[in-house]
Order: structure tokens, then sequence, then C-alpha cells
């Protein structure tokens, strides 16, 4: 084997040129490949961040059946107090839970005094829900950066229509479950900005002030945000949650609690599925390039040594060992492609991530890029481009081993 490896180095060595101009292509497709997985992968995590760290969190709680009627915000479909008991006590002991936030959502009418809008209302623990949504605060563009019982942070859209700002007075209305309505006056603390695009009008008021409005007597939650400590393993731990909460029945013998990961609550998940496709077609796109680059070579390598081939064949040497050969000399194009590609790649994201280049996303600007990218990747991408190469070499391989040695002696 170790000859074989001299002798298909030595022939590689031959035609330099060609050997020279495969190798670059090669190079050329996992830069690129290594380049796009690392930069897309960062805007993907950049964008799933945003989404995730200024208003959902990780993941959700619900009652079964909330989020069917989600638009209309109904406050029949709270969870009481003995339900939220259950599963404050769960993800209290779950090691993976970096900090949860339960929250009441509810409709109700704006007002400044002069004009009435509707707004959807966040009724929070400041403590918690910054916690569990730490970007939450840069939100707030005007005004303070927290929030007091009488105080609202109200949307920037609903601000700039209904003309108010920081410290004035606004009164919210809103009907209860019961039918009855309510109204509370509050101080605009700060002025948020939107974390769903332009249209968005969630204003955010203490839990205890949205107790008040609805005229609650006890501790009704819509929903529970969840944080937890590695997002990696949202997934995993998505279904463990789901299995400890499904323990949990009503009194029909039907689960009490819903579990949602961010996937099910933005529509952003299907441009980040639109990422991991693009992903794919680039890979795809890299196994044409190998393949094209490496059968054109060995097809050619087998055409001007016919001669050659016929000779060694007519001294004894065996078919495999000359399909090993061919072989070997795709393989050896793929590993040398495969190597200098890795470095000039991991090179230029190193250099990219050293220059600090910033860029905007959508409202959010001076974003510092962060290309990333995981030694798995880099691992199975070079797994992929040497295995093509072994395979893109099999045929012109086969068709060398095969060959009658006179005839090919014969070969002009």
């Amino acid at each position: 084997m170790r000859n074989l490896f001299k002798i298909a180095i030595r022939n590689l060595l031959r035609y330099k040129r060609r050997t020279l101009m495969t190798a670059s292509l090669i190079t050329i497709g996992v830069v690129f490949v290594l380049g796009y997985i690392a930069i897309a992968g960062s805007f993907k995590n950049m964008m799933v961040a945003q989404i995730t760290d200024s208003s959902l969190g990780h993941l959700q709680v619900h009652r079964k059946g909330y989020m069917a009627a989600v638009e209309s915000l109904p406050l029949n479909m709270n969870l009481k107090p003995r339900p939220y008991k259950i599963l404050e006590d769960t993800l209290k002991s779950q090691p993976e839970v970096e900090a949860y936030s339960p929250r009441i959502r509810f409709g109700g009418m704006f007002s400044n005094f002069v004009e009435t809008t509707s707004i959807r209302l966040n009724g929070v623990y400041p403590e918690q829900e910054f916690k569990t949504t730490p970007l939450l605060p840069s939100r707030i563009i005007k005004g303070e950066r927290h929030l007091n019982r009488g105080e609202i942070l109200v949307p920037e859209l609903l601000s700039m229509g209904m003309g108010v700002k920081p410290g004035d007075a606004v009164v919210i209305v809103t009907t209860n479950k019961d039918g009855s309505v309510n109204g509370k006056q509050f101080k605009v603390s700060g002025i948020l900005e939107s974390a769903q695009g332009p249209g968005g009008r969630d204003g955010y008021i203490t839990f205890e002030d949205a107790m008040e409005v609805l005229r609650m007597e006890e501790v009704e939650v819509s929903e529970v945000a969840i944080r937890i400590k590695d997002f990696s393993k949202e997934t995993a731990f998505t279904k463990k949650l789901e299995g400890l909460l499904g323990k949990e029945l009503n009194q029909k013998g039907k689960p009490i609690f819903d579990v949602h990961p961010w996937e099910k609550l933005s529509p952003f998940y299907n441009i980040a599925q639109m990422i991991d496709v693009m992903s794919i077609f680039v890979k795809v796109m890299l196994v044409a390039i190998v393949l094209i680059s490496i059968m054109n070579v060995m097809i050619m390598a087998v055409y001007e040594r016919v001669r050659e081939i016929g000779t060694i064949a007519a001294i004894g040497t065996y078919p495999g060992k000359i399909l090993s050969m061919f072989v070997i000399e795709g393989f050896s194009l793929g590993v040398l492609g495969v190597i200098i590609g890795n470095i000039i790649g991991l090179s230029i994201i190193f250099v990219l991530n050293f220059s600090g280049i910033t860029f905007d996303f959508g409202r959010q600007t001076g974003l510092i890029l962060r290309a990333t990218i995981a030694p798995l990747d880099v691992v199975i991408i070079s797994g992929i481009v040497i295995l093509i190469s072994v395979l893109a070499s099999l045929q012109p391989a086969w068709k060398a081993s095969r060959m009658e040695p006179i005839k090919a002696l014969r070969h002009v």
C-alpha cells in the first residue's frame, strides 16, 4: 500500500499543472462552503437570538388549547393557580432552566384622553421577564429601561400614532372574563421598539397592575416563557419537559399543558429553515465541483497512460492494484484540496471576526459579525470531499484495471 501511494503521488507530480488546477478547484469549493456556513450560521444564530431574547423566550408553556385561540387572547384559557404551581415547581427542579417568566396576556383599549385605539398587553414580573428575555430592555428606545407599578411600556407604532411620549398619562380600559369593564390610569415609562416588525402592538405592564385592571382575585397565567442555559439543547429539553408535564391530567383525563418551542411561535422560523436549505444546496454544489474535477482528471489520466497501464498489466500487476493506484490518486487530490481549503477557509473566518464587521438586521443596527463554524461541520465537509474524490475515481480506475494488456500496448 505504501508503494501504491508513492506511485500515485509521483504520477500526480508528473502532471503538475493539471494537479494544481484540480486541487485549486477543490480548494475554492471548500473555502466557499466553509465561509458560507460560518457567515450564514452567524446570521441565523443572531436572528434567532434577537427573536428569542427580546420577546419569545426559548420555549413557552400554555394551557392545552390556548394557542388555538391565541389571536383573541382568551382569559378563560389561562392556567389556574394549581396547574401553575405544578409547572413552577417542575421548572425550578430542572437544571437546564436559567430563568422563566409568567405572563398574562390580554387585549384592551388605549386612550390618551383625546383618541382611543386597541392594544395587546403583557402583564409580567419585570425582574423575571428581563432575565428570561435579556434583550427586552434594549428595545426601550425612549424613556427608562425599567418597569414599575403604575407604568406602561408603549409600542413605538402606537406611540407615534397617538402622539404619546415618556411621562405622559394614559388610560387602559379592558373587559375581564366575566364581561365587566374596568379602567386604570398609567404613566408611560418608555417607548418599546417592536421585535416583530413595525406592526407590533404589544405593550407591557406589571403583573400586579394586570391583575388589578382585570379584577383578578388570584394569579392566573396565560403563558410561561422559559430561557434555558444551553440553547443548543432546546429540542432535547422541550421533549423532556413534554414528558414531565404530559403526566399531569385534568379531571377529564386529558393533558393540562402544551409546550411550544420558539420555532412554533415565530414566522421567522421559516427564514431560518431557508438558511439551512441554502446550506445544503451549497454543499451539493461543492460535491458537483469535486465530482466533475476529479472525474475529468482521472479520465484524462487513464486515456494518456493506456500504454503504461498495458505495460504494468503485462508484467503481472493484478487489476486490483491498478484500480487502487488510480483511486489513491483521486484520494490524494481530495486530501490536498481539503487541507489547503480548510487552512484558507478558517483563516478567512478568523480575519472576518478580527475585522469586527458590522451590519444591520431589520431595525437592529451595528450588529457585529461573528462568523463561527463547528469543528464537526469542518470534519463533515472534509469527509464529503474526500469520499466524493474516491467515488469519482472509481469509474476511470475500473476502466484502467479492466484493460487488455495486448490492446493497451498497441494503443497510440
